[in-house]
């Protein structure tokens, strides 16, 4: 009987970009620009340690040193995703790390930008509060050992993924908001979820009404409407649909599927389900959307 055979399990190395460039400066004469750039990561570090760590003591310069490191091979991932480290090295010597770092910053920079979720309040707009979800994005995704394994564009790339997924939710509910039935809504804080929720339900009816916000008083018209005229949910969105544009459209048709199928609101809605226990249900999809109307 053959031996059963035995594999190890390779792990990839994935040192920082820029250390692998200046690894394979390693392999050609340019001592000068090397030194150059170790002069250069020398400055961005003294720069990140005064604005994001503490240049007064050897951990604050460690930690700006792993961050400069992280910021300039963001930059590089992001220009050479699909090129190798003599590409990077090039780079380097072309437009300097200093060059490479600011990219690399930027590119946090515009996704702290970004919402993380579809619950926006008047305080993400906070300067302080903004300069703080930037400080802590960079730190999470630039802190970069040069000697350890790093994933920092690769959780970049997902986290901009995702964060234009909300942002495109959060656009498409503004959207229903501003063409709210009764008037523009303007309040600063946004369930944006709770928004599509109102709307995707109100459209049932089949009146074309884009409602953004609800009450309970708006909510038993709505159901004894449904259950006194038994409109077709489905001519109801396509009617609501045709006035969404385009942008919004793919998340709005996203929603509507996904509450076709799974709404308990929109379930129990012709049954003989009590009112009370129907309201309830909803505002667990409106949230924040819901006006007290009601003592």
């Amino acid at each position: 009987m053959a031996e059963p055979s035995s594999s190890i399990a390779l792990v990839e190395e994935r040192l920082p970009r820029v250390v692998r460039a200046i690894r394979a400066a390693a392999r050609r004469s340019v001592d000068d620009d090397v030194i150059n750039l170790a002069d250069e990561l020398s400055g961005i570090t003294a720069m990140v340690a005064e604005k994001f760590t503490n240049d007064k003591t050897a951990e604050g310069i460690q930690r700006a040193f792993f961050l400069a490191i992280g910021g300039v091979s963001l930059g590089l991932d992001h220009a050479l995703e699909h090129e190798g480290d003599e590409a990077a090295l090039d780079f380097l010597i072309e437009h300097g790390a200093e060059h490479a770092f600011q990219a690399g910053f930027r590119l946090v920079k515009e996704l702290s930008g970004l919402p993380e979720d579809s619950l926006v309040s008047e305080y993400d707009e906070d300067v302080v509060y903004m300069q703080r979800r930037l400080k802590e994005l960079f730190v999470d995704l630039c802190y970069a050992d040069p000697g350890q394994n790093w994933t920092g564009y690769e959780r970049y790339q997902r986290q901009l993924s995702e964060r234009q997924g909300v942002q495109a939710i959060v656009r498409a509910a503004a959207w229903l908001r501003r063409h709210h039935t009764r008037g523009p809504i303007t309040d600063p804080d946004l369930n944006a979820e709770g928004v599509i929720a109102v709307a995707i339900i109100f459209a049932v009816d089949g009146s074309g009404q884009i409602v953004a916000r609800t009450g309970q008083k708006d909510f038993e018209r709505l159901v004894k409407s449904v259950r006194a005229n038994k409109p077709d949910f489905e001519a109801g969105w396509a009617a609501l649909m045709a006035q969404i544009p385009p942008q919004h459209q793919a998340v709005m048709a996203e929603r509507i599927n996904n509450y076709r199928e799974h709404c308990t609101v929109l379930q129990k809605m012709r049954t003989r389900t009590a009112m009370k226990t129907l309201f309830a249900e909803l505002e667990n999809y409106a949230g924040s959307e819901l006006e007290a109307d009601y003592d």
